[in-house]
């Protein structure tokens, strides 16, 4: 069964850096466009950073571009989201999400079907 696990959520200062890893397991996700999503509490669920299968082309949501940055290392079936210069808006429960329609050559928010469980980032001051 395939599946996402996040890690690496935690409490962090303001202005503090953070790195969260998800590990896809019972598949490989090679092919796969990947991205990161997050609810804060009683927001809708918002989208972060996203790349296509090649990691060609990356997608940033508006407020987290130039502080945040989605990575994948192959070898481990692992996507990460390297958070810098982190703010109080960006507490949240991070999800990581796979889109199985493999080798789609273009990013499109609304196709990633297969979700991790989350992981809790807590900024504070």
């Amino acid at each position: 069964q395939s599946q996402l696990v996040e890690s690496g959520g935690g409490g962090v200062q303001v202005g503090g850096p953070r790195r969260l890893s998800c590990a896809a397991s019972g598949h490989t996700f090679n092919s796969a466009g990947m991205a990161w999503f997050r609810q804060a509490p009683g927001k809708e669920l918002g989208f972060v950073a996203a790349f296509t299968w090649n990691g060609v082309t990356a997608e940033y949501g508006e407020s987290v571009a130039g502080r945040f940055t989605i990575t994948r290392y192959n070898p481990k079936n692992a996507v990460y989201l390297q958070m810098n210069n982190l703010t109080l808006e960006d507490t949240a429960v991070y999800y990581c999400a796979a889109d199985t329609t493999y080798f789609r050559p273009f990013i499109r928010r609304t196709t990633f079907n297969l979700w991790g469980q989350g992981t809790q980032v807590t900024v504070s001051s």
